[in-house]
């Protein structure tokens, strides 16, 4: 094979198994919340809850699936989170109770932080250093579909087996598809005399300041979109959309956040990721804007502005922490510069629920603000790194 088929081969392997990743561990709870709740006689909003905490845990243990990766490579480590992902699975669907629950997302959160989009973005790095760009841009293009992928394979394996059974079947596919994908066709990590001519060539170490603030903007892009995500319906319902026209503008938000994935890999992959992070970062005040102004009739507008500035946003999460620091400890860096963003995408369902209830489209006065200073972050950032 040529390197470039190599790549490419490296490309899909990574975006069919990201996409089995999200679709059995992020977007679960959406179609199974409900049928847990009823069987263990808990509310929804305690699954929520407990599906939080895992992704605390995932923010907890980042660095540390990172550095790992740094040392060894990504394909062991993916291959090892598609068995804990099973393990976790299968322990959620034979949990006697909530307390087997709750352990068994322990074990889905360890999953999550190890073989979740960080560790992919981390396992380009490793392959190929600054040029992994296009690559990231790939699988994120690739992964976009995990929900419209895992939704509808979740509800269909519950009507057919029950939740349990649903649990099992992402298990077995972890088992028959990710482990095989992700052992045999990964490549190997570069040797280790290519390892030491990279770090050899490496700048100074970055200093915590510029990461805590690429950490910022990560951390609000990460609160906007989980959000967002969780309260889209009813927001567009309190800016005064009917509840069919606000589920069909919600439906634009993949489709807005693919497009731009698309547009990133095509058009924008010579433009400086610096760039692409303001245009991102920006998008969501601009597209508030356009929602308190012209209320419900732009609703459809609101949501494609939003949608292709959270779908930049996705490769901007990982590709300026290559441009700006560069490979060489790019797993443990990524774990840490990234550890805010998923603990506030944790929280944020819940807290911007309650300011919802409070102040209705008010709240997204919000978000643009953490929009607006993601942005100032990004030229402060530009202009000390020079």
């Amino acid at each position: 094979m040529t390197i470039a088929t190599n790549r490419a081969l490296t490309v899909a392997v990574l975006g069919t198994t990201q996409t089995l990743s999200w679709g059995s561990s992020y977007y679960l709870p959406a179609i199974l919340a409900t049928p847990i709740a009823a069987e263990f006689g808990l509310s929804r909003a305690t699954i929520f809850g407990i599906f939080s905490l895992a992704l605390l845990l995932t923010a907890v243990l980042g660095p540390a699936a990172g550095r790992a990766i740094d040392r060894r490579g990504g394909r062991d480590v993916l291959a090892v989170s598609n068995v804990v992902f099973a393990a976790g699975l299968v322990m959620m669907g034979l949990a006697p109770g909530p307390l087997v629950f709750c352990l068994a997302w322990a074990v889905v959160g360890v999953a999550m932080a190890m073989g979740l989009y960080d560790a992919a973005f981390a396992t380009l790095a490793g392959l190929y250093g600054k040029e992994a760009r296009n690559s990231i841009t790939g699988i994120t293009l690739i992964a976009g579909f995990a929900s419209t992928v895992g939704w509808p394979t979740s509800a269909l394996m519950e009507t057919e087996w029950g939740w349990r059974g649903a649990c099992l079947g992402w298990a077995a596919l972890h088992i028959l598809v990710g482990l095989p994908l992700n052992r045999l066709l990964i490549p190997r990590v570069p040797p280790p005399e290519k390892a030491a001519v990279a770090a050899a060539g490496a700048g100074p170490a970055p200093r915590v300041a510029d990461m805590a603030l690429l950490a910022f903007v990560l951390a609000t892009a990460g609160f906007s979109a989980s959000a967002l995500g969780a309260h889209l319906p009813g927001l567009l319902q309190a800016a005064g959309a009917t509840a069919a026209a606000a589920v069909a503008a919600g439906a634009l938000l993949g489709p807005a956040q693919v497009g731009a994935r698309i547009l990133e890999f095509g058009f924008l992959r010579k433009v400086d990721p610096m760039t692409s992070a303001k245009i991102a970062a920006a998008a969501h005040p601009v597209a508030v804007a356009v929602l308190l102004a012209g209320g419900a009739p732009m609703a459809a507008v609101f949501v494609l502005i939003h949608g292709a500035g959270n779908g930049m946003l996705t490769i901007t999460r990982g590709t300026l922490p290559l441009a700006l620091f560069g490979p060489v400890g790019y797993g443990h860096r990524q774990g840490l510069i990234t550890a805010p963003a998923r603990a506030s995408q944790a929280f944020a369902p819940y807290f911007f629920g309650l300011l919802v209830d409070a102040v209705g489209t008010q709240s997204l006065l919000l978000t643009a603000g953490f929009g607006v200073a993601a942005v100032v972050a990004l030229f402060v950032l530009k202009a000390r790194m020079g």
